[in-house]
């Protein structure tokens, strides 16, 4: 039996792909930015596969959130 639901690593690699035309948009060093964060969004996938939201952009945005973070403290 197969599944009914997609699993949120598929719904993350659907939305981080409907951001391609907004990422080709950004200037070269923008665009490494954003690789470095939705690169740590992927890094955060288990975590966030534990939320359960409908709405799989909350996790995403939680995701780099806590990363861009973490890094600034990080920093200190």
């Amino acid at each position: 039996m197969g599944r009914t639901c997609p699993t949120y690593r598929m719904l993350l690699e659907q939305e981080l792909e409907s951001w391609s035309s907004f990422r080709r948009g950004l200037r070269k060093e923008d665009q490494e930015a954003f690789d470095r964060i939705m690169f740590s969004v992927r890094s955060h996938a288990s975590a966030s596969s534990n939320s359960a939201r409908l709405n799989p952009f909350e996790a995403v945005v939680m995701s780099a959130l806590v990363e861009l973070y973490r890094n600034e403290h990080k920093e200190q």
